[in-house]
C-alpha cells in the first residue's frame, strides 16, 4: 500500500496567463496615469481663477476710493491702506502679476503656472473689464479664447 498520492494536475500559473495578466495591467496602466496627470492639472487651476477674481474686486474697491488703479505701479503701496493685500500671497501653483494701461485708469491682471508645478504652461489674464483671456495652455499659446480655459480648448 502507497502512501503517495500521484496527482496529475498543476499547481500555479503558466508563462501565457502571466504574460496576459501583465499585458492587461500595462494597457490599463497606458491609459490612467495620463488621465490621472490630466486630473491633477486641472485641479490647479482653480487656484489662479480664485486668486485673479479675488485681486479683481480689491482692485475695484481701490479704484471706488481712488478713481485710479495706481500712479505708476497697480494700487502703489503708498496710497494702499494697509489692511489690504492686493498681490496674492501663499500661491502654490502660480505667481500673479499686475500691469496699469490707460494711465492707471485700467489694468490686466495675470496668472502664470509656476516651474516646476503641474500648473506650468498655463497664463491666464483678467482686466478691468472683467475680460478673462487664456494666453497659454497646456503649453500652447492660444489666440481668441476669451474665458479660463480648464478642460477642453472650447468656452
Amino acid at each position: 500500500m502507497s502512501h503517495y498520492k500521484t496527482s496529475s494536475s498543476q499547481q500555479g500559473f503558466t508563462l501565457i496567463e502571466l504574460m496576459i495578466t501583465v499585458a492587461i495591467v500595462g494597457i490599463l496602466a497606458a491609459v490612467a496615469v495620463p488621465a490621472y496627470k490630466d486630473y491633477v492639472r486641472r485641479g490647479s487651476l482653480p487656484e489662479a481663477f480664485s486668486q485673479l477674481a479675488d485681486y479683481r474686486v480689491k482692485m475695484e474697491q481701490y479704484y471706488q476710493d481712488n478713481r485710479n488703479y495706481g500712479g505708476s505701479a497697480c494700487v502703489d503701496a503708498t496710497n494702499a491702506p494697509s489692511w489690504k493685500t492686493f498681490a496674492p500671497t501663499g500661491a502654490k501653483g502660480f505667481t500673479y502679476a499686475c500691469a496699469l494701461t490707460n494711465t492707471g485708469q485700467g489694468y490686466t491682471l495675470t496668472a502664470t503656472g509656476k516651474t516646476g508645478t503641474v500648473s506650468v504652461g498655463h497664463v491666464y489674464t483678467i482686466n478691468q473689464s472683467n475680460l478673462q483671456t487664456t494666453t497659454q495652455f497646456k503649453g500652447s499659446t492660444v489666440s481668441g479664447k476669451n474665458c479660463w480655459l480648464a478642460k477642453g480648448s472650447e468656452c
